[in-house]
């Protein structure tokens, strides 16, 4: 593998060089300037400059930054006709004439108009998804592509590159590691990630943000890096919006609908937006221990109902001051009904059905100010947020095959109420300074706190055994409580600075993280877990633009998994008559060394990218199954945590994104990861087994868009995920094929929108055991499913969003979506 790498890294190499060479004979010219718009005078991002030649032909071109700068080169020598393009303003066109006397041209600030004939329409989502390769992350712009692919940013996710999402509990991994973070418009949120992206329609997501290797500007937590999801915003002038409903088809019928709203008017901006989820998810598996004879099956059952509000305002107190406010509400119902039938040499021994009801109601305040100071890109932002969750739960359990009179009758047969409170504060300030023309001063103070308050009342017993292990009866398991206190105090600092064709980051965050947590199980208070660690993670980038068209980018930063709540609490959670969930209070932080390597090229119609990872894992945390001594019958396991011994990961990825024709556009991507795994099982015998894993996972996605007539687009995509193992699992490969179709109705405002997903049932998750006991299974879902949808859009006028730098995404991008 390290051959095939070095190879291909040599092949790029030597193409990149060869450009240089080429274009170092033609000796161009080079034009520079700034964007802004004419009523506002704010700079705009991500213009279009298009370079034609004296027969209107596109000779060259680029986009300008975030400040609204742009620097093109390679323009030929004599006359050129230079147009500035934006949606909904006018185009601005300016012939120049390079000469050997005149090779550097500034054309200094260019003004955009508003164009009044477009103050009707609206932007409509592109028909394909693109990948771009920034400075510190990958951005993969939602198209109708991605979007058509499920009614979720669960569903999507599984669409994207080098992430996966585990459709049976949904958990998310990044390039195969599931210690990645989750971000919302930049923000964490109070809802644990799988439950949130089942409640946002993919609709509202505008981009999905992949930062594999983060800066000293971000939180330091996630393994494997943080996936941050851009969610819409409309900003216009005027009133404006979009309106999504539909309906999927599978096992159940599930309804999703969701509404963008934006009024504009003089100094402020009101938005508010609501998302709907609601259906029935039907789930089934099986567990076979052939050794035992004993053979478990499930079947589950889930209603869910999610309502997401959120209501906000941008208030641009002058030219340089900003105060923006929001609230986000989410409320959330589930309920649930399971069975869990266990047959031993064919005779039924267990039969268990289970009823669970769930509500969530969180709430999420924040505000942020900003002032801009005289220079340009100098600037103070203050950030404060405040969110609270109370997540209330019932469930029911039972075992039909026991009667009363069993001695083990409440171990099976016993209700839990369950009480959850959970609060996060997050307070910020950044200050950015332009110390120079080429250098920027970055600099930060955060301080952030969660408290989680559990308490679970139950009449469920447990066995109690003498001196020998033998059982002498039963007696109450009690009532159970945690209290558990994060904080953490940190500030960072970030310097960059350019040198011609090299672009270069340093920076470091200082982190004190301290935490209390107060366990106890029938009044009996369990030894204290408590954390008071001071850190510093560097971070490095290097990036060199070879040319307009090829880019190198080498990067290091150091990253830390801290244990999570259900990772340390030590009290007992029964999940199945034979399948144990406990913490383990003597977990610690596992820490992460990062290094990567990037190429980035653009191509006639297209872009290609190939980049390579290493990763260092000190104290790696990991799930293992060991066998339940409190379990008489010897058939139960325990599902816990432990830290295994350091080990390393590194991988390969590759992805492009290629117009074939006007009709036909590829997305694709592949990536390869290894790593290794040391560690022991076992550890209630008195000889651990040793055991060493290597885990070498190859991942494959192909995404095509076919524009059949003006108004009709197809979609046909395909995914593989192949097998995968660690030191007590292996998994089978999955795979899938889905198609589509949008058809656009009402002058371009509307759009209907069909997909099938999962055509021929590849998606499922089935497993291989040997340790602590030989066993096999598989759980499916409603992964083949028909959807139909309507997308409606109104208003229109031109973007005039509040631009402000989100937490942790770095993106001049703000308010709207759901969080």
């Amino acid at each position: 593998m390290k051959k095939i790498l070095l190879f291909a890294l040599l092949i790029v190499s030597a193409n990149s060089f060869a450009q240089m060479a080429k274009s170092n004979l033609v000796k161009p010219g080079v034009i520079s300037g700034k964007v802004i718009d004419n009523t506002s005078k704010q700079a705009l991002p991500y213009v279009n400059i298009v370079v034609r030649d004296v027969t209107k032909k596109i000779v060259t071109g680029g986009i300008t930054d975030e400040n609204g700068l742009f620097n093109i080169k390679d323009i030929p020598n004599g006359k050129s006709l230079i147009e500035v393009q934006y949606i909904g303003f006018k185009t601005f066109s300016k012939e120049i004439n390079i000469t050997k006397e005149n090779k550097n041209i500034n054309l200094g600030t260019i003004t955009l108009n508003e164009d009044s004939a477009s103050l009707d329409e609206v932007v409509v989502r592109a028909e394909t998804s693109t990948v771009v390769q920034k400075v510190d992350r990958k951005v993969i712009n939602v198209g109708k592509d991605l979007t058509a692919a499920g009614t979720t940013a669960s569903e999507l996710l599984n669409n994207v590159q080098s992430v996966s999402v585990d459709s049976q509990t949904g958990s998310i991994s990044l390039r195969g590691n599931d210690n990645v973070r989750v971000l919302i418009d930049g923000k964490p949120t109070n809802i644990s990630a799988a439950q949130v992206l089942k409640q946002i329609p993919s609709t509202s997501i505008k981009s999905i943000e992949l930062i594999t290797n983060p800066s000293a500007k971000y939180n330091p937590e996630g393994m494997s890096g943080i996936i941050n999801i851009i969610l819409n915003k409309n900003a216009n002038m005027g009133f404006n919006g979009s309106v999504d409903t539909g309906i999927t088809a599978g096992h159940y019928v599930r309804y999703n609908a969701s509404t963008n709203m934006n009024y504009k008017t003089g100094n402020v901006n009101f938005f508010a937006n609501y998302g709907y989820n609601g259906g029935d998810n039907f789930n089934y598996g099986f567990v076979d221990r052939p050794g035992s004879n004993i053979l478990q099956n499930f079947q589950f059952i889930n209603n869910n109902q999610s309502h997401l509000f959120k209501v906000g305002a941008d208030i641009y107190l002058n030219d340089k001051n900003t105060l923006s406010f929001y609230t986000t509400q989410n409320r959330f119902t589930g309920g649930g009904t399971g069975t869990t039938r266990i047959t031993e040499n064919g005779t039924l021994i267990s039969n268990a059905p289970n009823v669970q009801d769930q509500r969530n109601k969180t709430g999420t305040y924040n505000v942020n100010y900003k002032v801009d100071f005289e220079k340009e890109g100098h600037n103070l932002e203050f950030e404060a947020t405040y969110s609270k969750t109370d997540n209330p739960e019932d469930a029911t359990n039972n075992d039909l095959t026991r009667t009363p009179s069993d001695q083990d009758y409440k171990l099976l047969n016993y209700f839990n109420d369950i009480e959850n409170d959970r609060s996060n504060t997050l307070i910020n300030i950044d200050y950015t300074n332009p110390v120079s023309k080429e250098g920027k001063l970055e600099l930060g103070l955060e301080y952030r706190t969660n408290k989680t308050a559990n308490i679970n009342l139950t009449d469920q017993e447990r066995y109690t055994f003498d001196a020998n292990g033998n059982v002498t009866g039963t007696e109450p398991l009690g009532n159970s409580s945690f209290d558990y206190d994060r904080k953490i105090y940190s500030g960072y600092v970030n310097y960059g600075h350019k040198f011609g064709k090299l672009t270069m980051q340093l920076g470091a965050r200082l982190e004190q993280y301290e935490i209390v947590g107060n366990f106890k199980q029938n009044n009996v208070a369990a030894p204290q877990v408590t954390d008071d660690i001071f850190s510093v993670y560097p971070s490095a980038f290097f990036t060199y633009a070879a040319s307009e068209k090829n880019q190198w980018q080498v990067s290091y930063s150091r990253r830390v998994d801290r244990p999570g709540i259900s990772q340390v609490n030590p009290i007992r959670e029964w999940s199945t008559p034979l399948i144990t969930s406990v913490g383990n209070p003597d977990l610690i932080p596992q820490f992460t060394n990062s290094f990567e390597l990037n190429y980035t090229r653009q191509i006639k119609n297209g872009s290609v990218t190939l980049g390579t990872f290493y990763r260092k894992i000190n104290d790696v945390i990991s799930r293992v199954t060991d066998v339940d001594l409190l379990d008489p019958n010897n058939r139960a396991q325990i599902l816990t945590f432990r830290n295994f011994d350091d080990t390393s990961a590194y991988g390969l990825e590759f992805s492009t994104n290629y117009k074939v024709n006007n009709w036909w556009r590829i997305n694709s991507s592949m990536d390869f990861y290894s790593q290794k795994q040391l560690g022991s099982v076992d550890l209630t015998s008195a000889n651990p087994q040793r055991i060493e894993v290597t885990n070498e996972v190859f991942n494959a996605r192909i995404s095509n868009s076919f524009k059949a007539t003006k108004n009709l687009s197809l979609q046909l995509f395909a995914m593989y995920r192949g097998p995968s193992k660690d030191i007590q699992w292996e998994t089978e490969n999955m795979w899938m094929v889905n198609t589509g179709a949008s058809l656009s109705v009402l002058k371009g405002k509307g759009t209907i929108n069909f997909r099938v997903n999962d055509i021929f049932q590849g998606m499922k998750f089935a497993f291989n055991s040997e340790n602590p006991y030989t066993q096999n299974g598989q759980f499916n879902w409603e992964s083949r499913t028909a959807y139909l949808g309507f997308n409606y859009r109104f208003g229109g006028g031109k973007n005039k969003a509040k631009r402000r730098r989100n937490r942790d995404d770095n993106e001049k991008d703000g308010g709207g979506g759901f969080f």
